[in-house]
């Protein structure tokens, strides 16, 4: 599959979330801290419906002849989070974000009587809870913040604006979602400001494992840790830059380098793995315009892994009680969208004095977790398009009720993948 050129993907987009952008990042600086209370109390959460017109069989894109014209049906909580902030003065704040996804974990032990009063312990419902935030920060003027702790990794649009109200679809954009971790955070150190028309914010952190990286979603699984502790044999850095030189219109670049081959504790030691270091280097553009009704938001990342092939080799051979993937990566990938919607209601004097809204919007993505790949790798099913038309109806500005229809155009030896979904979903602060 060719990488479709997009010319409106360098024109102005835009952004709409009525809650504080980068997690509330910038809610925390001295300068605030007499404006509001000491304590900062916020959240966001999702609740999705979702019919897939294809199969979720596991070989449906090794045999694809055998699993057309089949559909599922999904509901799910993607992501349910609290915000708990506090300033303690003279410059100190902290900030925690626990997130439940996908109804969080459930699990129990219960006697079975059926089987002679055996005890047994069930998992009832799957899903994840993690402190995906918490961070002490010391400020000292508006330009000037050091923050540490666990941070999130604003590379590329989703991460940093990943609110539900910050994006049209259902469900955040799939190919930033795919190839990066998402929401990605690290236990790390930033230090960030603002002057003028400008935000920069630079981060030392923990490289990647790239033990856990895989075909379908690239470096998405290498920050995350099986172990009571991020392991950081190998180190990395990150930084963004943002502008709002021009009025509804913010720019953004991004990026992020670091070494992954050595960060687990399976033995990487051997000649042939003298020189090797899985060096992750990405860099991102993201836009945001919003004005006159009119909302316009745009990305695009792309990603170089070296040592791809060597990384693959290690990784397949890996025992099966390992927790690595053991699936080939490419070299390169890619993701780039844009979106676009106008609120219908700002026609109306009346429905805009009542702050409602009602956006039809269209999103175009185009990604590939496989971009360049060695040449005994064959993933072509990782690179596709998706276009999307729906609805965003905002009764209030911090409640959203989305509705969506979507289609996965693959290769064509593959099956593409229509969808229809609607969710609800809502993000602010109460304190």
């Amino acid at each position: 599959m060719k990488f479709p050129i997009i010319p409106a993907l360098i024109a102005a987009a835009a952004m709409l979330s009525p809650i504080r952008t980068y997690a509330h990042a910038d809610a925390d600086t001295t300068a605030q801290a007499g404006q509001r209370s000491r304590l900062s109390l916020g959240g966001y959460g999702e609740a999705v419906m979702t019919r897939n017109f294809y199969s979720d069989k596991p070989h449906r894109y090794s045999a694809p002849d055998l699993y057309k014209n089949e559909s599922h049906g999904r509901f799910d909580l993607p992501h349910v989070v609290i915000y708990l902030g506090y300033d303690f003065g003279k410059g100190w704040s902290m900030g925690t974000e626990i997130e439940f996804e996908h109804g969080g974990v459930e699990s129990a032990v219960e006697i079975e009587n059926e089987e002679g009063g055996e005890y047994e312990t069930e998992v009832e419902r799957g899903g994840e809870v993690a402190l995906e935030q918490f961070w002490i920060q010391k400020s000292f003027t508006p330009q000037l913040n050091v923050r540490a702790g666990m941070l999130v990794i604003p590379i590329g649009g989703t991460n940093a604006h990943h609110m539900p109200t910050e994006f049209f679809g259902v469900c955040r954009p799939e190919g930033e979602n795919t190839i990066m971790p998402c929401t990605w955070h690290e236990v790390g150190i930033s230090i960030w400001g603002k002057a003028g028309a400008w935000r920069y914010e630079a981060m030392f952190l923990p490289g990647l494992d790239s033990e856990r990286f895989g075909s379908q979603g690239w470096i998405h699984d290498g920050s995350a840790s099986p172990f009571e502790f991020k392991i950081a044999n190998s180190y990395a850095g990150a930084v963004r830059v943002d502008n709002f030189s021009v009025k509804g219109l913010r720019l953004s670049l991004s990026g992020y380098l670091g070494n992954s081959f050595r960060n687990t504790l399976y033995p990487t030691q051997g000649e042939k793995n003298n020189g090797v270091t899985g060096t992750v280097a990405i860099g991102a553009f993201d836009f945001n315009y919003s004005g006159g009704g009119f909302v316009a938001r745009g990305h695009f990342d792309y990603g170089h892994l070296s040592d791809s092939k060597r990384i693959s080799d290690f990784n397949i051979s890996m025992p099966k009680s390992s927790t690595s993937k053991r699936q080939k990566v490419a070299k390169a990938a890619l993701t780039t969208g844009i979106e676009a919607g106008y609120d219908m209601f700002h026609l109306s004097s009346a429905l805009r004095a009542g702050r409602q809204r009602l956006y039809l919007f269209g999103r175009y993505d185009y990604y590939d977790s496989m971009l360049k790949m060695e040449k005994d790798m064959d993933e072509k099913w990782c690179g596709r398009q998706r276009v999307a038309v729906g609805l965003n109806y905002y009764p209030i500005p911090q409640i959203v009720v989305k509705g969506e229809y979507a289609v996965g155009i693959l290769d064509k030896r593959y099956n593409n993948e229509p969808s229809l979904s609607i969710g609800i979903a809502y993000s602010g602060w109460f304190l």
